[in-house]
């Protein structure tokens, strides 16, 4: 069995696509898939399969808009293992996410475009924005006194935004924690 954390991309956003952490949980089970939990409502799973990456993502896409009444055109899922998402973080810039008393961090999550392509969307404010292109990821800091200058809500109504999901750093730090609390336990 592997562990793997699942990032949902489009529920419980704004009012819409709204599920139920309970009823993921349930829906995840009837597939399958043991030792789920959810964190935050933000669409945070980590579970265990034996199935491949690739099978959970295509899996759980197909459920959920037959599970739930969602705007199918909205979800992707992105399935990652620990060590990808140990990457996320042990390549981050230097310094970031360490001031969160002065800075907005977040990890913008790549689904089927690379780096290169999405960076082509940001438009940084100078002195209010800072992106950073990483693997699989785009580091993204906005100044917290300047925040409602920033222009990451800009990428919003791009197309490649539909390839995109967004998690402040600190839960994508506290997903890992979890998943190695997780494979502790094994």
């Amino acid at each position: 069995m592997n562990t793997y954390v699942i990032l949902l991309r489009g529920i419980n956003v704004g009012g819409k696509n709204s599920v139920p952490m309970a009823g993921l949980r349930t829906c995840l089970e009837e597939l399958g898939f043991s030792n789920i939990s959810t964190y935050i409502a933000s669409g945070n799973v980590i579970l265990e399969s034996a199935k491949s990456a690739d099978e959970i993502q295509a899996q759980i896409e197909v459920d959920l808009t037959k599970s739930f009444k969602l705007d199918s055109e909205l979800i992707k899922v992105l399935v990652l293992t620990r060590g990808q998402l140990q990457a996320v973080i042990d390549d981050k810039p230097k310094g970031f996410g360490e001031q969160p008393e002065n800075y907005h961090s977040d990890a913008v999550f790549l689904m089927g475009i690379d780096s290169a392509q999405a960076m082509a969307v940001f438009a940084p404010r100078e002195g209010v924005d800072k992106v950073w292109p990483g693997d699989g990821v785009i580091y993204s800091q906005r100044l917290s006194a300047e925040r409602t200058k920033s222009r990451l809500g800009k990428i919003v109504g791009t197309p490649a935004y539909k390839s995109m999901t967004i998690r402040s750093w600190n839960t994508t730090t506290k997903l890992l924690k979890l998943l190695e609390k997780m494979d502790d336990r094994k």
